[in-house]
């Protein structure tokens, strides 16, 4: 596991405000020199701290209307059920997210669709034929207050 600095960790939080600034500015904004600071950046990247670089979009733009968290609750945990369940999910674009949870359900997916209809086809045709769910609940996104890919400082 990567130890990191707090320079580090400025690096971090301001690549991920903007991704695409060169490395002049990102040394100017942490204040390095430019080849420090590329040589940091390199050292993130290989130790996987930074995994990638990807570019926000705006998915009512895109075409993608409703976004949804569905929670879900196997009937069992045996162990193929819980791979089978998995697996199936991992193959699911329009799920973004899936995390195990702790507590009444064992799921929750964030899921971006075009519309009711959309939905109503991803449960239908992709959740109900994976077999071992217990029960679904969804609630509909329709308003965000806050989303940010920012960590917080440690500092």
């Amino acid at each position: 596991m990567a130890t990191l600095d707090q320079k580090d960790r400025q690096i971090i939080r301001t690549l991920q405000r903007d991704g695409r600034m060169s490395n002049q500015d990102l040394a100017e904004a942490v204040n390095l020199s430019p080849s420090p600071c590329l040589r940091r950046l390199r050292n993130l990247e290989k130790s996987g701290v930074i995994s990638g670089f990807s570019a926000r979009a705006n998915a009512k733009l895109y075409g993608l209307g409703m976004e949804i968290f569905v929670r879900i609750r196997l009937e069992r945990h045996h162990q193929e059920v819980v791979q089978t369940f998995e697996r199936q999910v991992l193959a699911m674009p329009e799920v973004l997210e899936c995390h195990m949870m702790t507590g009444q359900v064992d799921y929750q997916l964030r899921v971006l669709v075009a519309g009711l209809d959309a939905y109503e086809h991803f449960i239908r045709n992709k959740i109900h034929p994976i077999g071992g769910v217990g029960s679904i609940e969804t609630s509909f996104v329709y308003g965000t207050v806050k989303q940010t890919a920012v960590f917080p400082d440690l500092g």
